[in-house]
């Protein structure tokens, strides 16, 4: 304020106006707040975030294609895109996991919250349902979440699928997408496709018939 008060009062008293002069012309006149620009012609506003079902219909036509592809690497580059649908770029295995040069539906906003929290697109969540199904449950410690998913990873076998222990129906849609990161063959590829669909759409019924 005495900057913004002093240079004018200076001034005017150099022009053969008094102090009192100065003072009352300020008040009269007072010294305008400044104003934001306005956004550039070739500046874009960012796009709003996609809703929870928009994503949803994402990762449900990444598995359609992940269970109809012809060749191995198809089915891979389908199931990283399922993955980091879901995780974000702030979640346990998202990038270019199939090794291709490409991160496949690279994305700023999981659906889930990423290893530190943060936004996720599921959140806050529509209904009971998704608590219940699609989220599986508090998401208050996320990195201990993701701690439990790895941990079935770690111990699931072809004779001991730990998967179904697990709440959060997206959840096991990444547990089977790294399990195919990790597969040898399409058959079993495909095979995990499918189980991932069944996820799907028990996540697309938690959102809209709860």
């Amino acid at each position: 304020m005495k900057l913004t008060l002093t240079v004018p009062l200076v001034s005017l008293a150099l022009s053969g106006c008094s102090l009192q002069d100065a003072a009352n012309a300020l008040a009269r006149d007072p010294v305008a707040e400044p104003t934001q620009p306005p956004l550039a012609a070739n500046v874009r506003r960012q796009p709003r975030a996609e809703s929870t079902d928009q994503r949803l219909d994402r990762i449900a036509a990444a598995v359609r294609a992940w269970r109809q592809a012809s060749d191995l690497g198809t089915a891979r580059r389908h199931a990283e895109a399922a993955r980091n649908l879901i995780v974000g770029p702030n979640g346990p295995g998202y990038g270019d996991a199939d090794g291709d040069g490409t991160v496949a539906e690279a994305n700023a906003i999981g659906l889930l919250p990423g290893l530190n929290g943060g936004e996720a697109l599921a959140i806050p969540a529509a209904n009971e349902c998704v608590i219940r199904d699609l989220l599986g449950g508090s998401w208050d410690d996320p990195a201990s979440r993701w701690t439990i998913l790895q941990s079935k990873i770690d111990a699931w076998r072809p004779g001991n699928n730990t998967f179904p222990t697990l709440p959060s129906h997206v959840q096991r849609i990444v547990g089977w997408a790294t399990l195919t990161l990790k597969s040898v063959d399409l058959a079993t590829a495909k095979e995990y496709a499918g189980h991932s669909q069944i996820h799907v759409d028990a996540s697309h019924r938690a959102l809209t018939n709860c």
